[in-house]
């Protein structure tokens, strides 16, 4: 028998870190858990990580489904799975659970008198202790805006709305169909429902970001430009994907804020970073510029210059770049996890080794669950299960190349929608590394590994779809011509499979969509050192605060 080689190494690929947080993302989706007012996540869910903040289910879903488009691009041949389970993700942030803040905490809250002193120094403005909320507390039902019991249509809670989108628009990114333009139910207060479509909640979105130059709050009060910055990404996408103009609005607030949200000395150089913008009282709670990793992450796609302006002066400030300088182990390591995946976007090779040592080192990444099928970091918390957050956004690293999280946004893959693809696999007993397209040889590369060894050998079936010509179709295993397929319809074949590890080439004579799907966006070419200059104007009150506890700057000074 003749055996045809090629290389494909040189292919993009997942690798076993990847695939096993994929079986664990799929496996929490996979089990029926009530988010329901009458039942609640299974423990799994991160709702701890980031009190009072982010210490809520919801951010479990939305860190967990950015990997998943990066790993639709690395696979664009194989969604299937990654559909699933944004889907999954996607139907939790509908729920009670997803908007627990938003429907039970109404009005100021009555502890604001009680916070432990770290909240006081990170949070609340000087002049205001025991007269102000934290961040965490979304007060609803306060004046001016009274009680709002739809959590998509209220004038707050920007971070629902702006991440219920992004999750839907990854959604969609994977599956080519409108699934969230026909009408869904959102939970509200005290057991009502409200009717949305994504289109009809990105025209609210937008339409309340071009009436509040400053941005839509998310607390009541509170406006903040991470979470903006993440609403930003979900319009960007859903731009991209339907061929409209929402996303402007992310941009013109960029500039409109610029001035008033950072502070830059007279040379240029970044001296504070926003937290949260208050505009009833005209106050910024700010931080040091190492806080803009946070936005920084988030803006890559829509601001690159801008961002790796706040990337570049974090890492100075934090002595990431000095090789000669220790990294130390911080009491919650989102923050690092935020800065190896912008050193990893932004191609800082020199960063992005140090922190992915320090990341293998102190992560503590194990394999767990049945067979070790499931992958991911446990923070030497010794709990029950990896932290969802953080290890969401540790896995950001491992997949794609540099650049890959900005190309998700700014030239997502809507050709691949026309290719053909790989459907019917038996996930997770196999996974599959590697399902490319290479229009320069009409041929699609197929890398599957056997995960349940029980099976190991058995008889399994894949399916090849969307093919363009069945006549020209010539099937290759692992080097050598296979002829165990058969067609089962004018563009699809059935292929003839065993439980065990397998390279597929098959021939399909797709060359390439004739119109690939574009999304323009002017960059701005501003050079890095001359972003803060010009008038800054500063609000009534600014606090900055030393971030050598703050949660979300992961303890590591300002």
């Amino acid at each position: 028998m003749l055996k045809l080689s090629m290389n494909t190494e040189s292919l993009p690929s997942l690798n076993d870190k990847t695939l096993g947080w994929l079986t664990f993302l799929h496996r929490k989706v996979s089990i029926n858990d009530d988010w329901s007012e009458d039942g609640e996540p299974l423990d799994w869910w991160d709702k701890t990580s980031n009190p009072p903040v982010l210490n809520f289910a919801r951010f479990d879903l939305s860190e967990s489904s950015y990997a998943l488009g990066l790993m639709a691009d690395v696979t664009p041949a194989w969604r299937e799975v990654y559909a699933f389970i944004l889907k999954g993700l996607s139907e939790r942030h509908l729920t009670f659970w997803a908007a627990y803040d938003w429907l039970t905490q109404i009005g100021p809250d009555p502890n604001r008198g009680k916070y432990p002193q770290e909240w006081i120094d990170l949070w609340i403005p000087d002049h205001l202790v025991g007269k102000y909320d934290t961040p965490g507390w979304v007060a609803n039902g306060i004046e001016p805006w009274g009680l709002q019991k739809d959590p998509i249509g209220a004038d707050g809670n920007l971070f629902f709305k702006g991440w219920l989108n992004l999750i839907q628009s990854l959604h969609v990114y994977t599956t080519g169909e409108d699934t969230w333009g026909s009408s869904f139910q959102v939970a509200g207060v005290d057991r009502s429902k409200f009717d949305w479509t994504q289109h009809r909640l990105v025209e609210h979105l937008s339409s309340q970001w071009t009436k509040n130059r400053m941005g839509p709050h998310c607390e009541n009060t509170k406006i903040w430009p991470y979470c903006l910055s993440a609403a930003g990404l979900g319009l960007q996408l859903y731009d991209a994907i339907f061929q409209k103009n929402t996303h402007s609005v992310y941009p013109e607030w960029v500039e409109h804020t610029k001035d008033k949200y950072y502070g830059f000395d007279s040379s240029g150089a970044l001296e504070w970073t926003p937290i949260y913008y208050d505009p009833l009282i005209d106050h910024i709670h700010a931080a040091g510029p190492s806080n803009g990793l946070t936005i920084a992450f988030y803006m890559m796609p829509q601001d690159p210059v801008f961002a790796e302006f706040l990337y570049r002066s974090a890492v100075k400030k934090l002595g990431w770049d000095n090789i000669n300088k220790e990294i130390k182990m911080k009491p919650e390591p989102r923050f690092m996890a935020l800065g190896l995946a912008c050193a990893k976007e932004f191609g800082d090779t020199t960063v992005e080794m140090r922190l992915r040592a320090f990341a293998e080192a102190h992560f503590e990444p194990r394999w767990f669950g049945e067979n070790n099928i499931n992958f991911g970091y446990w923070f030497n918390l010794n709990e029950k299960w990896p932290r969802g957050q953080w290890a969401a956004l540790a896995m950001m690293a491992e997949v794609g190349k540099s650049g890959a999280w900005s190309n998700l946004f700014r030239n997502p893959n809507l050709e691949k929608f026309n290719a053909p693809s790989l459907e019917g696999v038996d996930f997770p007993n196999i996974l599959v590394e590697q399902a490319f397209n290479d229009p320069n040889s009409q041929t699609l590369h197929i890398k599957l590994k056997v995960a349940n060894k029980s099976k190991e050998n058995s008889p399994s079936k894949i399916f090849i779809k969307k093919i363009p010509d069945l006549s020209a179709v010539k099937v290759k295993r692992d080097g050598y011509l296979y002829d165990m397929w058969k067609a089962t319809g004018k563009s699809s074949i059935e292929i003839d499979i065993s439980y065990s590890d397998m390279k597929l080439e098959i021939y399909t004579g797709w060359s390439g969509a004739k119109k690939r799907g574009e999304f323009n966006k002017v960059i701005k070419k501003d050079n890095l050192t001359s972003i803060g200059a010009g008038i800054m104007q500063r609000p009534q009150s600014l606090k900055i605060i030393n971030t050598s506890s703050c949660p979300c700057c992961s303890s590591i000074g300002n």
